[in-house]
């Protein structure tokens, strides 16, 4: 029966700062663990521990059963070499004796080169490598469309994000290993490919332990979830033992129960130290009350030593506060708006207040429709103008796309790549200001960023953020912009489950417009509108979600 058990485990980082504090849990037979936590709780970190990338300072990691391991960056050079990087490690060194003495033919033909090389093929036999290669042919099939002997030397790097998870988890999943480890399984899949890992996670009867921000995933696949709870002598580990769909209510209970059993001891705590302090008096002129005195100091420090209950950790308290403004009451009109070489031309309103989802599939246009609107239409006014001062690309397009009176549009970029941000801290990006937003004096500046849970990394630069972390400042200076229009291109894709809430939550109540591209079924749950970009290069809209458009078929003119 394999299983992984995770026992009292203590890490501490590089400069001294506790990450981790006995973390403990289990992943039992047959059993889908999802791992959760904010952005920087030491996910990753836990799991190149299970893998032993890294040493724990204390506790204990012990497996039964062979253990697959997807991590959150993929290996490049060819679709062979990314097929062995999730293979077990026996095949890995076969394939390896393998290729070095392919290598040595290549400068000696000597007959002990040739003993050298069918050494190596029956090593490679022994291993199972003939069978892994069947196996491999399934995968590039259903993966990537080719015979594994058509695809083999292909660089990784051809292959979009998706393909190369995809291909990865047809490996995993088919493969012969009992337990799972899967870093962010659903980065880089579109909503297809995410339905087709909840389904294969279902289906299988392996243990896996993953990490994920995808909240509908979570709810269709996880059969328990375990979160790396904020401590400030490390983070510790809570386990709800059932799916994503209770989790919220029971972690809501289990913090009012902490906080009940914390009154409780703060209660008796005060009662014994009365009964102490009386005693004592009473002991001062009755020597007969010595001896209750000294019981009631046993009994009292008998209680401190055994220490209060467990502290409720620190919730993340993010305070995102997008306030907009009132505009015309068109905010968008597109007129034979063409996207050169992608979509054909499409007529569109978009009122006041309206919540708009692009949907479509990746390379369809929708980050170039969002990006024309970012730079204030197609002859934008003054007033139209963005609120930041990231550069835009021109977008090559035809018709017309305007927009509203006072309409300003706030752009979040899906990459992140703010070359404006780049090497200035965060502190410093608040306190200077710019054309768009008053500076503001250091504090007040420290106070904003301890709102988006931004203050531990206030003297750092932009460009050293996580990815979650860069994706909270953008929306923290959209806020500060006072952008009416915003413009979010895949705004969760990198946020922590408490900071897409979060963002929901500021979103339900931003006095303004919203047009936002997203793969992410939960956000779209506060959605009315939605715009899909279909694949006969038709754009139309849709009073439900449309999740499985195929890639665009275009004649180019």
């Amino acid at each position: 029966m394999a299983h992984l058990d995770i026992a009292g485990i203590d890490y501490t980082l590089a400069d001294g700062r506790p990450l981790l504090s006995d973390v403990s849990f289990r992943v039992g037979e047959g059993a889908r663990v999802a791992l959760i936590g904010a952005n920087g709780a030491g996910k990753t970190t836990l799991l190149r521990l299970i893998t032993g990338d890294l040493t724990p300072d204390s506790g204990a990691i012990t497996q039964d059963g062979t253990l697959g391991i997807m991590r959150q960056f993929l290996a490049g050079g060819t679709v062979r070499e990314l097929l062995l990087s999730v293979s077990p490690p026996t095949l890995r060194r076969a394939a390896a004796a393998v290729d070095r003495s392919e290598q040595a033919m290549v400068h000696s033909d000597s007959t002990a080169a040739q003993m050298d090389y069918a050494a190596a093929l029956a090593g490679w036999g022994e291993a199972g490598g003939y069978e892994a290669e069947v196996l491999w042919d399934v995968c590039t099939m259903a993966a990537l469309g080719e015979t594994f002997e058509g695809c083999r030397d292909r660089p990784v790097p051809s292959l979009s994000g998706g393909e190369q998870k995809r291909l990865a988890l047809e490996a995993l999943l088919r493969g012969p290993d009992e337990m799972l480890l899967l870093d962010e399984p659903d980065n880089f899949l579109d909503v297809p490919g995410k339905r087709w890992l909840e389904e294969r996670l279902f289906e299988s009867d392996k243990n896996v332990l993953f990490v994920s921000h995808d909240r509908e995933l979570l709810a269709r696949t996880a059969t328990a979830v375990v979160t790396l709870e904020l401590g400030a002598a490390g983070n510790t580990a809570w386990t709800h033992p059932g799916g994503f769909t209770s989790y919220q209510q029971a972690r809501e209970k289990r913090f009012e129960r902490l906080d009940e059993l914390r009154r409780r001891w703060d209660e008796e705590h005060a009662k014994l130290r009365a009964l102490v302090q009386m005693y004592k008096q009473k002991a001062a002129y009755n020597s007969d009350m010595t001896s209750r005195y000294r019981a009631a100091q046993t009994r009292l420090a008998r209680f401190e030593d055994a220490g209060p209950p467990e502290q409720q950790p620190r919730e993340q308290k993010l305070a995102m506060r997008l306030r907009g403004g009132r505009t015309g009451k068109r905010a968008v009109v597109c007129q034979d708006l063409e996207l050169v070489d992608l979509m054909l031309p499409f007529n569109l309103e978009v009122r006041f207040g309206d919540r708009v989802a692009v949907l479509g599939s990746n390379g369809s246009g929708k980050s170039h429709f969002l990006r024309l609107l970012a730079a204030g239409g197609s002859d934008p006014e003054p007033e139209h103008l963005p609120v930041s001062d990231v550069p835009i690309e021109p977008v090559e397009h035809t018709g017309t796309a305007r927009l509203g009176a006072r309409v300003r549009p706030g752009w979040f970029a899906q990459t992140h790549g703010r070359a404006d941000l780049a090497g200035r801290t965060l502190l410093d990006i608040l306190h200077r200001g710019d054309e768009h937003r008053a500076g503001r004096p250091r504090e007040e500046a420290a106070r904003v960023l301890a709102r988006y849970e931004l203050a531990r990394a206030a003297e750092q630069t932009f460009d050293s953020l996580s990815g979650g972390q860069q994706a909270r400042f953008q929306i923290l200076l959209l806020e500060l912009g006072g952008a009416s229009l915003l413009l979010l291109d895949e705004p969760t894709d990198n946020l922590d489950l408490e900071s897409a809430d979060a963002l929901q939550q500021a979103l339900a109540t931003f006095e303004g417009t919203v047009i936002a591209v997203t793969h992410d079924r939960w956000f779209v749950r506060d959605v009315d509108r939605f715009l899909v970009f279909g694949a006969d290069a038709e754009v139309y809209e849709s009073d439900v979600p449309v999740w499985d458009e195929t890639r665009v078929q275009r004649v180019r003119g």
